[in-house]
């Protein structure tokens, strides 16, 4: 018989401590609870989960507002879209037979718990921030070698957004970059923020100067896309800064930011996409998200070429040796009618 989500979320729920060693081998049990950074597995104390009582198996994360139960755990670990693809999983964990094929129905294409709420959450607050042209958050780009991001409509400024740390509990407002968290239709699902320190010294001096809120499965920040009309070539990667590097020297090419290595392997492919290049990054996270999208993007019919840094990482090749020397090595790794379309000159 095929188990519902409900049953399969259930039964996770009756070996919450299995799971939450498996699946957030980072973290710790601490009294009823288990505590760990977020869903990418970090260190960290943002996200727990009941490990007893009447919300056995039920978690939530401080930083991002994302909530649900242990399915949607599996789910947002292992970078998941499809719930066919979770129930698998789910089932592997849990050692029970594969199900007869059958037809899914809605109850299976659940959302992330909470998704709906903080989305709202995260709209409000993109619609609250004003411009970026001219802001403290253009000025910390500019530092970072990153000079034409006012074009970016994905872009704005907060001067006094709310900040809670989540060790102490303690509040305060720092200024902060806004960036807006799209899926494939250009509707805003969640928001990045990355806290600045008001001096202009970069980011705030606090523990987490970067958060999402929101839905961000599947969704990533966008550059340079067009409203409409197919995206046969584009690139992907983790962070901001990473993929605003690219964009400085390639800027007609379409980009995204996914914001974790986690969401990277998740990310929804644009219609008409036929090559996609993905931005390197050199942790051990950030290789898995690689060798998920690629796997994804080849059963999609699409070409992954991934895209190494000289240095770190793109951004730190854009600082340190400068556009030229980056163009070159892109000019390397490019298929050659690419390096001619998108490379500036």
């Amino acid at each position: 018989m095929r188990a519902s989500a409900s049953e399969l979320a259930d039964r996770l729920a009756q070996s919450a401590e299995a799971v939450c060693r498996h699946y957030l081998s980072a973290g710790r049990r601490a009294g009823n609870y288990w505590i760990v950074g977020d869903v990418r597995n970090s260190k960290g104390r943002s996200l727990y989960v009941h490990l007893s009582g009447p919300r056995r198996g039920r978690w939530a994360d401080e930083a991002t507002a994302q909530f649900g139960d242990l399915l949607d755990l599996v789910r947002e670990t292992c970078g998941l879209v499809d719930f066919h693809d979770v129930a698998d999983e789910a089932r592997r964990f849990l050692s029970l037979p594969n199900p007869e094929p059958s037809r899914s129905t809605a109850s299976d294409r659940r959302p992330v718990g909470g998704v709906s709420s903080a989305s709202e959450r995260a709209r409000r607050l993109f619609a609250m921030s004003g411009a970026f042209h001219g802001s403290l958050a253009e000025a910390y780009l500019r530092h970072r070698g990153i000079v034409a991001a006012a074009r970016h409509g994905s872009l704005r400024f907060h001067p006094s957004c709310y900040y809670r740390d989540l060790t102490t509990g303690a509040t305060s407002t720092f200024p902060a970059m806004i960036a807006a968290v799209t899926d494939a239709a250009g509707t805003i699902t969640g928001v990045h923020r990355t806290w600045l320190d008001p001096c202009g010294a970069g980011k705030a001096p606090v523990d987490n100067p970067r958060r999402s809120l929101g839905g961000l499965l599947g969704n990533a920040v966008r550059f340079s896309f067009p409203t409409i009309g197919p995206v046969p070539i584009m690139a992907a990667g983790e962070g901001i800064e990473t993929i605003l590097s690219l964009n400085a020297v390639m800027p007609a090419m379409p980009v995204v930011a996914a914001l974790s290595a986690n969401h990277l392997s998740a990310f929804r492919f644009p219609p008409g996409s036929s090559r996609l290049y993905i931005a390197a990054d050199a942790d051990a996270a950030g290789r898995h998200g690689i060798d998920q999208l690629s796997r994804r993007a080849q059963a999609a019919g699409l070409l992954p070429l991934v895209l190494s840094p000289e240095l770190g990482d793109f951004n730190e090749d854009l600082r340190r040796l400068g556009p030229d020397r980056l163009m070159e090595r892109l000019r390397e790794q490019l298929v050659p009618e690419d390096a001619m379309a998108f490379l500036a000159t």
